[in-house]
């Protein structure tokens, strides 16, 4: 058996011994076992000039609920409702009989009416106890029961200033209409407020991007029609005849590369050939277009956001142009400078349709 404190038996012992009016050392003795249970002394009668009520009086619930028999009812009616409400509902007698007491005394009626009714039987009437004599206590009032001290003795009690003296008041309460919302309502909860804007959006949104087809390849297209018009009417309009057979032992005065070669030919007569023709092709041509985009790190695409590699793109192009157009035009016999409306054309290619005679 688990050995309760002796401070907290003693507070359990003085609320039963105030709440029997016995003194507090022969419940003492009761609950240790060093003596056998006193019966309560008889109650006081009480003449027709008393000012309170029994001390022990109590609802025909809590008489119920204390004794375990019901009012109006013997054990044997419990017992057989009991067990007829069982076999209704399917259930345990012993989970019954707790739930049939506890709904018993949250209503105020006797056990027997709780359980004929789970049981599907028509309730005994209570008995109403009438006073024998005019000395003996009135009944309370129905609408105003009087507030009973309820022994607890397995629940410690708060800790404060009363002495070590507890006593548990407990008053029916009022019944409270069922808390929650009606059926068929429901409930709405406010997260936010939204400013209210159109469905469709009016204005568009501007945007630099255009679809390939038709606006990038159609554009592509005509300029293809258009070059190879141009090239068809080149070729019946300008004569274009084959040279004679190459003579070895016969050197053309002046010997000239194709015109794309040109610039790389013009360069020659400037500078030594390692510098014309290994270090200006390498360091323009090959390192300085890698680093272009290295130099020029603006991710923009629009002409006028790229000054820089637009002015490194036009000074490339600029010299090769000036260096192949000195090549064609102003090269003589023996590559030597000359103007060609003095001397004449000196390129092959051109010298058999223009003619500044």
């Amino acid at each position: 058996m688990t050995e309760i404190p002796e401070s907290l038996l003693r507070r359990s012992a003085e609320a039963k011994a105030k709440a029997l009016g016995v003194p507090v050392e022969q419940v003492l003795a009761e609950m240790k076992g060093e003596a056998p249970p006193s019966t309560p002394p008889p109650a006081k009668e009480a003449g027709p000039s008393a000012a309170e009520p029994a001390p022990t009086a109590s609802t025909p619930a809590e008489a119920a609920a204390e004794g375990g028999a019901p009012a109006g009812g013997g054990s044997d009616d419990v017992d057989a409702l009991l067990e007829k409400a069982a076999a209704v509902a399917g259930m345990p007698q012993a989970l019954l009989r707790r739930s049939a007491e506890a709904k018993a005394k949250a209503l105020g009626v006797p056990l027997v009416n709780v359980l004929a009714e789970m049981a599907g039987e028509t309730p005994p009437a209570a008995a109403e106890a009438a006073p024998e004599s005019p000395g003996e206590a009135a009944p309370q009032p129905a609408e105003a029961p009087a507030a009973v001290a309820v022994e607890e003795p397995s629940v410690p009690a708060p800790t404060g200033n009363g002495g070590g003296k507890v006593a548990a008041v407990v008053s029916p309460r009022p019944t409270m209409p069922p808390a929650g919302v009606p059926e068929g309502v429901r409930t709405q909860r406010l997260l936010t407020v939204v400013k209210a804007k159109a469905i469709q959006q009016v204005k568009a949104e501007p945007h630099d991007k255009v679809n390939t087809w038709p606006h990038l390849m159609l554009v592509e297209f005509v300029a293809l029609l258009a070059m190879t018009g141009l090239l068809i009417v080149m070729s019946v309009a300008l004569q274009a005849p084959l040279l004679e057979a190459a003579n070895p032992n016969l050197t053309p005065n002046p010997s000239k590369a194709p015109w794309y070669f040109l610039g790389l030919q013009e360069l020659l007569s400037y500078f030594d050939p390692q510098i014309a023709g290994v270090t200006v092709p390498t360091v323009v041509g090959l390192i300085g277009f890698m680093m272009i985009p290295y130099v020029d790190r603006n991710p923009s695409t629009k002409p006028s956001d790229r000054k820089l590699a637009i002015m490194l793109y036009t000074i490339f192009l600029a010299g090769s142009a000036t260096l192949t157009i000195l090549g064609v035009l102003f090269r003589g016999k023996g590559f030597n400078f000359s103007y060609p409306w003095k001397d004449g054309i000196f390129f092959d290619d051109l010298k058999d349709w223009v003619s500044f005679e």
